[in-house]
């Protein structure tokens, strides 16, 4: 009840610092309640009671949530930066950024894999951790993939974004 607040805190923080936007900060944000809500949604499917472990691979999640947002976010602030219009730069930048974060996704949760079928010692502390891992890097991913790009066309986040401009000739 207190180190992932904190721990939500701290990537908030992190967040803003790096992109120099609350708004950029809270969109990017935005992937970590449904990772959550994956997480309990797969602990609820396993019959699995929340627990410390649980709660380590909750924070684990949030940090895997943010930096697939952060690649996604980033790269298409890049390219409005660079002048492309908002939405050929949102079409863009999620097509190109979907393997990466499909590659982020796949290598953490098939990583856990054989953690959440783990039936022998240290099975008992193990299990929620992956379990949450895995539920909530796949409803994450679809966030990140299909819901973000949504939603920086409603919210845009052009503070701090600075479009490259062609040198005005002298005379």
């Amino acid at each position: 009840m207190v180190v992932v607040p904190i721990s939500l805190l701290l990537i908030f923080g992190l967040l803003f610092m790096a992109f120099n936007s609350a708004r950029a900060a809270l969109l990017v944000f935005s992937g970590v309640p449904l990772a959550l809500t994956g997480g309990i949604a797969a602990l609820i499917l396993r019959d699995i009671p929340l627990s410390i472990s649980a709660g380590v691979g909750f924070i684990a999640l949030s940090g895997v949530a943010v930096l697939n947002g952060v690649v996604m976010l980033s790269f298409i602030r890049d390219l409005e930066a660079k002048g492309k219009p908002q939405e050929e730069a949102i079409i863009e930048g999620a097509l190109t950024r979907l393997r990466p974060v499909l590659m982020t996704a796949l290598v953490a949760s098939l990583g856990f894999v054989p953690m959440a079928f783990n039936v022998g010692a240290g099975s008992e502390v193990q299990r929620p951790l992956a379990t949450v891992v895995i539920g909530g890097i796949i409803s994450s991913t679809i966030l990140t993939l299909l819901v973000l790009p949504a939603l920086y066309k409603w919210f845009p986040s052009h503070i701090g974004i600075r479009r490259k401009t062609k040198p005005q000739p002298t005379s």
